[in-house]
């Protein structure tokens, strides 16, 4: 997740009453420091986001806190029933709600809103299990169309067994209804690593692409293609200044979006105004055009720009000072949202196959907003959803589905930003469905104030797949794994679908391949990662690409936060990258940090 840096002192504010205020570098979203020292060398935990643990399933003993627990409060026997039992799930507010059915229930969290680390996890579940005598399943409801509840079997037993699935045989053959089949050796190599560039400060590095020739990554001040099997500098793409968000989406012919800043940092300003958009070319490693407009809430003043996405041929930038929307080949201008005399304003846009706005309206004490779809061509609204009260920001999963998250009441408490999701009929704008998610059960993040920024999931076939939170698993003591679950979004109820990560293994969707599922197996301590595809029909899992289990690379491999970092998978290549950076500690000035890490298949 990317924040953009706060506005300069002498700088007017901006968006008027309503407009989010932006957090100070560094804070949520600041990335993890890899082990220092190349592969497989030890480092101190950096302040900021926990740290990746050692992995899923290591031996903890459960006789002190350790990392992960609020500071001078030892661990507290849960207050609700262990995994196990049913939970009762909030109140709607007056809206249509079908609420997601209990896979577990984890622990209480601690009061520091962000989900406990693996080791505290692994601790209270150790002291659940000794207090309430729970056994190695767990109880997890399938509604498949009617309120019946049954009890799972357990998760796969060994690592690479998937249940149904086609796990160690490398599941030959392949799923069927996606472009992505298993190749004869899913065993991977290293193919490469870049290390990180030398800044000053905590500098984004977010967006990260696939084309047929490159694997393209933000710099510092430039966007640099490599080979996708040796990493070599293919080409770059020097800018005017750092580029502070980029859009996830590329057309056919590898063009897309970014927004930089106006000029490059100094010591003096450390920091710019982010009001440049540009257009790019990844298959020919050019800057198309760039762009800045004025808005009349501004005078003469660039609008600045927190947010950018794409739509066919749309590029559509947006944030509290205002929006625009650019022909993605000659950065002609299409349109801007109309001056409203009631401080409305388009906060973000949400691209892919159709486009859609927050509009955010009223007074920063009561806020209203307002998830539009969108004429890509003339921004004219296609149809209006007025969310419900207690809403001060949302996230556009989907458009085409239209697919909403929020967190209503702020009663998430996870920092996940997602109480519920809000199923849209685009055409209408009525509310199809909406699913209270509870966080405790359920792992997708969305961004606090970011309009499309959601990870951990997917949405196709007519379904939201969601993985749950981790757990205890069936194997050895303090063994961890989870599940992906589905949703109908017409109906809001569970399918009965499972995907389970197997054991000592968690699993999260990284996107959809045709009706399938690609997903990511995060390893334990003593495995390599795992590409998995779902298919979307039986979800019986199909290994594409097994990591080395190595010390030193799966060290690598671990480094990465997944909350904090990019992951691709494309054809037998996997690449995972950091989307922000920061100066080297003093204590480890030379010691090595990796920007991006990659494997492949024969």
């Amino acid at each position: 997740m990317t924040q953009p840096p706060q506005q300069p002192p002498n700088d007017p504010p901006q968006g008027g009453f309503g407009a989010p205020q932006d957090p100070p570098p560094g804070g949520f979203g600041a990335p993890q420091d890899p082990p220092a020292g190349g592969f497989g060398a030890p480092t101190p935990p950096p302040p900021g986001p926990p740290q990746q643990q050692p992995g899923y399933g290591y031996p903890q003993p459960p006789t002190q806190p350790g990392y992960g627990f609020p500071q001078g409060q030892p661990p507290q026997p849960p207050t609700q029933p262990g995994y196990g039992f049913p939970q009762g799930q909030q109140q709607p507010y007056g809206y249509p709600t079908a609420p997601m059915q209990p896979a577990y229930q984890p622990p209480q969290q601690g009061g520091s809103g962000k989900k406990f680390s693996t080791q505290a996890q692994i601790i209270v579940a150790a002291v659940v299990a000794v207090a309430l005598i729970v056994g190695g399943g767990i109880w997890y409801a399938s509604s498949g169309g009617d309120d019946k509840k049954d009890e799972a079997g357990s998760s796969a037993g060994t690592s690479g067994e998937n249940k149904g699935g086609k796990g160690d045989d490398g599941g030959k053959g392949g799923s069927t209804g996606g472009k992505e089949k298993a190749p004869a050796n899913v065993d991977s190599t290293v193919g490469f690593q870049l290390p990180q560039p030398k800044v000053t400060d905590v500098t984004t590095v977010d967006g990260s692409w696939i084309t047929d020739k490159a694997y393209v990554k933000t710099g510092v001040n430039e966007i640099v293609g490599y080979d996708l099997d040796k990493g070599t500098k293919l080409w770059s793409i020097p800018l005017d200044g750092q580029v502070c968000a980029a859009s996830r989406h590329m057309s056919k012919d590898y063009k897309t979006a970014i927004l930089f800043e106006e000029a490059k940092r100094t010591k003096a300003k450390n920091y710019q105004q982010c009001n440049k958009v540009g257009g790019l070319d990844l298959a020919t490693g050019k800057l198309l055009w760039s762009k800045s407009v004025t808005a009349s809430t501004s005078g003469d003043r660039p609008v600045r720009f927190d947010e950018v996405t794409l739509s066919g041929t749309t590029v559509a930038a947006g944030g509290s000072g205002g929006g625009a929307a650019f022909k993605l080949d000659t950065g002609a201008e299409l349109w801007k949202p109309k001056a409203s005399t009631d401080g409305c304003y388009d906060q973000g846009y949400g691209g892919g196959e159709a486009l859609a706005v927050v509009r955010k309206c009223g007074t920063y004490d009561d806020p209203q907003l307002i998830i539009q779809a969108l004429n890509p061509t003339t921004g004219a609204p296609l149809s209006s959803y007025k969310m419900p009260a207690g809403v001060d920001y949302a996230s556009i999963v989907s458009t085409k589905p239209l697919v909403v998250a929020a967190d209503v009441g702020d009663t998430a408490g996870d920092g996940s930003s997602i109480s519920d999701f809000f199923s849209i009929d685009e055409a209408t704008g009525k509310l199809k469905i909406r699913i209270s998610a509870d966080a405790e059960k359920y792992a997708a993040r969305c961004g606090s104030t970011e309009v499309e920024q959601c990870q951990h999931l997917a949405v196709g076939n007519n379904r939201l797949y969601l993985p749950t939170e981790e757990h205890e698993g069936t194997g050895e003591s303090f063994s961890r794994t989870n599940e992906i679950v589905s949703f109908d979004l017409t109906t809001g109820k569970q399918t009965g679908d499972r995907a389970d990560a197997g054991e000592k293994f968690t699993m999260f969707p990284l996107r959809m391949d045709g009706k399938n599922i690609i997903a990511y197996r995060e390893p334990p301590y003593d495995k390599g990662g795992e590409i998995v595809s779902i298919d979307g029909s039986t979800f019986e899992q199909t290994v594409l690409m097994r990591n080395p289990s190595d010390d030193a690379v799966r060290d690598a491999e671990t480094s990465f936060t997944a909350d904090y970092a990019e992951f691709r998978y494309e054809q037998g290549r996997f690449f995972i990258s950091e989307t922000m950076i920061s100066a080297p500690r003093k204590s480890s000035l030379d010691d090595k940090e990796y920007l991006v890490v990659s494997f492949h298949t024969s």
